[in-house]
């Protein structure tokens, strides 16, 4: 079915957008610096406001020396676990994505997470069932913000980036879906300041996800 605005595909960011997850990463950060010896003390406030990007990425700005990446990545994914009680679903996600399904919206996830994280966190949270396609951190992908993963998300459903919208706190979300070619959806309660997000001129901006139902 397609909605007023011409939209038949919602790909959501996870962090930030479906789930409250800023503490659970923060701790298993610091819990794995401390299982690799890592001597570091990462400033939370100052983290969290590159939430989004690429584990790499945010090292390089804090200029943190971790000599093998992928050690890391999998002590991480561990430690995420350890502390998944520190995430929470924000209000209204079911709620939407149960609209969507009933609207037979296709549902897609797009996330910097590896994919098989991605995957375990929407099982913990008993949602993956609504999505038709999963794209964590793929080894040869871009992560956003290139569009190159929205683009697969559009070929691997079989829809136009045109009638696809991107929702998102941060402007990765939104330059990904921009440069795909999708609509862009920004939400307020997310990772990023309000101006930010402004700057970056979405085509929608809420402050509540359950908005999205007056939008598709």
């Amino acid at each position: 079915m397609q909605s007023n605005n011409g939209i038949i595909c919602a790909v959501f960011d996870l962090d930030g957008t479906l789930i409250q997850s800023h503490s659970n990463i923060y701790e298993a950060t610091v819990q794995t610096f401390k299982d690799l010896k890592i001597n570091y003390t990462l400033p939370e406030k100052e983290f969290y406001n590159y939430l989004g990007h690429h584990f790499e990425d945010i090292f390089k700005v804090f200029g943190i020396a971790v000599p093998d990446f992928e050690i890391f990545i999998t002590q991480y994914k561990k430690n995420y676990f350890t502390f998944i009680n520190y995430s929470s679903m924000f209000p209204g996600v079911v709620d939407v994505l149960k609209y969507l399904k009933e609207k037979n919206i296709r549902i897609a996830l797009l996330t910097t997470k590896a994919q098989d994280q991605a995957e375990k966190i929407l099982q913990y949270f008993e949602i993956d069932n609504y999505f038709d396609e999963i794209m964590g951190r793929r080894p040869g992908i871009a992560h956003k913000p290139s569009p190159e993963p929205l683009k697969l998300i559009c070929d691997n459903l079989k829809v136009d980036p045109s009638n696809t919208l991107m929702v998102g706190d941060t402007e990765l979300d939104i330059n990904c879906g921009r440069s795909a070619g999708a609509k862009t959806c920004a939400v307020t309660y997310g990772y990023r300041e309000l101006e930010i997000l402004k700057n970056e001129n979405p085509d929608f901006l809420i402050d509540d996800l359950k908005e999205l139902t007056q939008l598709i």
